[in-house]
């Protein structure tokens, strides 16, 4: 998988933090987990395996969210990448090869974890849901997408007993295993006005900007 499909699936995913409620169904839960969130910020360090144990990639930096719909990674380690969400449009930004690519936040994005970045709607319209049996101190949930044309397999979220998010686990079509782990999260703190916006700096090639 590469980091751009990652970040769009796993960020948006991010979504999902809060308390649990003891006897309420994992979709009643998951569904509450997005009541009276408006932000959050976390550092992470993200590894990619082949489905094997064999790492292929790792990466750290720090994530923001502000619902509804914006998002941003800002990747410090092993280089300087950004992908940002503007509610608009989604931008992938490489420092080093001084390139930018930018898409349409849209429908094609639908069938993909990002639509829990909408902040409307049940997340079970889009996505069966149960909960797994703790593991590592953690409380897991399983997240499978209901339609067939997307680019992942399932998703597990992890919380900790004080219900923060702190562990993601997601599996692709090419059976390879995405895996994040957050520290440090802030809960609807306030963010600078022009955290969510990216302006190609001169000289950067960009990849799918409107032409018109």
């Amino acid at each position: 998988m590469n980091q751009r499909l990652a970040a769009i699936a796993w960020l948006s995913l991010s979504g999902l933090l809060g308390g649990a409620t003891a006897m309420a169904s994992p979709a009643t839960e998951v569904d509450k987990y997005l009541a009276g969130l408006s932000s959050w910020s976390a550092d992470f360090k993200q590894t990619i395996d082949d489905g094997q144990g064999k790492v292929l990639r790792s990466a750290a930096g720090k994530f923001y969210l502000q619902r509804p719909g914006k998002f941003r990674w800002d990747y410090s380690e092993p280089s300087e990448q950004l992908v940002l969400a503007d509610g608009k449009q989604i931008w992938f930004y490489d420092k080093d090869l001084s390139q930018a690519n930018v898409r349409d936040m849209d429908a094609t994005l639908a069938s993909t974890p990002a639509m829990l970045l909408s902040g409307t709607g049940s997340v079970s319209d889009q996505f069966d849901i149960k909960a797994l049996p703790d593991d590592g101190g953690l409380r897991w949930f399983q997240l499978i997408p209901k339609r067939s044309d997307t680019d992942f397999q399932l998703v597990r979220i992890g919380f900790d007993k004080d219900g923060e998010l702190v562990s993601m686990f997601l599996a692709d079509k090419l059976n390879q295993i995405t895996q994040l782990a957050f520290t440090h999260p802030i809960k609807n703190p306030k963010f600078i006005p022009d955290l969510f916006t990216f302006s190609p700096p001169p000289g950067v090639d960009v990849i799918g900007r409107d032409s018109k």
